[in-house]
């Protein structure tokens, strides 16, 4: 069987009907240069946020099975819809949700990880020479449960795809043209990247950048898949993922920004134990954990926390909740790890008169955390002093 690639088209990607027609026609084009083609959509557009607002609309705290259940259609509208629009171009394409495709995930719902694929189907299919078009951000769980893998899912659902299928590559395309050293959006003077680790994109996806999914890239550091950003409307170039990003004397490779945060306080003797239980029991992951045995804070995304106002009601009266919190991210080789870069990025806070509620690092990161409106000012200024100074250096 010829090599077979994995393209996976982003919701601004697949938007309208012309949208999904030019999406169809790189899809075929692809086909015809000699390739097996398996192709993972999002839910058109702004789709997922409108199921969202229904379900509020109709429950204050809706239960995370049934949102699992409603968000899923978005990506079967998709699936669809382009399978059609390749008909039309003359091929055969057949639209598989995630269970077709054998996509078994744990038992937790808005935010399930892959346990296993099972392609057998897809294999099959295209074997005989269909294109096949998977619904994205979706699975179901060993216990026969529709489930989600959170906000961003459809980068995971591909790479685990083509890991499977032992694909040549897989290409994640969207409305950018790969990587960047930051939000181009926030910041002007935003480069791409031409490469980056796969250890350096995991934090900058784990901590706020919307170009990728984290856990697609923890997907392609383990099973060694090349994996491709890139825009929707080219063919080649963008980012490739899995080779040294910065240049030499530069350290930082990028600058990312997350909002939507909340920081959880507990005091007194047991103040570690109440908000890991805390944690444990709204089955949500923590973003940053900080104690020093007399109080003890964690730290969620809401974004993983779609019933957070049942959430947050089931907390006890003395826990603190601080919320319309941010954080802004700078990666890069050692940034971590070194106190004068850790100094520095505390100096530029101060000296864009912003008030840091927080700090944490790894080797390859260093995180302030701030108000949530304050989070793309600093994003700038970081990214002025690391990158732009750094580049120009350099």
């Amino acid at each position: 069987m010829a090599g077979i690639i994995v393209q996976k088209y982003g919701g601004s990607s697949v938007a309208d009907t012309e949208s999904i027609r030019r999406v169809a026609k790189r899809v075929v084009a692809t086909k015809n240069q000699g390739h097996h083609i398996v192709v993972v959509v999002s839910a058109m557009g702004k789709e997922t946020d409108g199921l969202l607002n229904r379900a509020f609309e109709v429950s204050k705290s809706p239960s995370r099975r049934e949102l699992d259940m409603l968000l899923t259609c978005g990506e079967r509208a998709s699936m669809a819809l382009l399978s059609m629009a390749i008909h039309e171009l003359g091929e055969e394409a057949i639209s598989l949700t995630g269970s077709q495709c054998g996509i078994i995930t744990n038992d937790r719902h808005s935010g399930a990880r892959i346990i296993e694929v099972r392609p057998i189907r897809l294999q099959d299919e295209l074997e005989k020479g269909r294109i096949v078009i998977v619904a994205g951000f979706q699975g179901i769980s060993y216990k026969k449960e529709v489930t989600t893998l959170g906000r961003g899912g459809s980068d995971t659902t591909a790479v685990a795809l083509a890991a499977a299928l032992n694909a040549e590559y897989c290409e994640i395309c969207s409305d950018v043209d790969g990587v960047y050293t930051a939000d181009p959006r926030v910041v002007e003077a935003a480069e791409m990247l031409e490469a980056i680790s796969h250890e350096q994109m995991l934090e900058l996806a784990a901590h706020g950048a919307k170009v990728l999914h984290k856990g697609c890239v923890e997907i392609a550091r383990r099973t060694g898949i090349v994996l491709y950003a890139r825009a929707t409307s080219k063919f080649g170039g963008g980012t490739r993922i899995d080779l040294p990003g910065a240049s030499e004397n530069v350290d930082a490779v990028g600058v990312s920004g997350q909002k939507n945060l909340v920081r959880l306080r507990a005091s007194g003797d047991t103040c570690l134990e109440r908000v890991l239980t805390i944690s444990e029991r709204a089955n949500v992951p923590a973003l940053h954990l900080d104690t020093d045995m007399n109080s003890a804070d964690i730290w969620f995304s809401l974004d993983d926390i779609p019933d957070w106002i049942g959430v947050k009601g089931d907390l006890d009266a003395d826990i603190e909740v601080l919320e319309g919190v941010g954080a802004a991210s700078v990666v890069g080789d050692n940034i971590g790890g070194d106190s004068a870069k850790l100094n520095l990025a505390r100096s530029v806070a101060q000296g864009a008169d912003i008030n840091i509620v927080a700090m944490s690092s790894s080797p390859l990161r260093v995180t302030l955390f701030c108000e949530q409106s304050h989070v793309d000012q600093l994003v700038r200024s970081l990214h002025k002093e690391f990158i732009s100074k750094a580049y120009a250096e350099a």
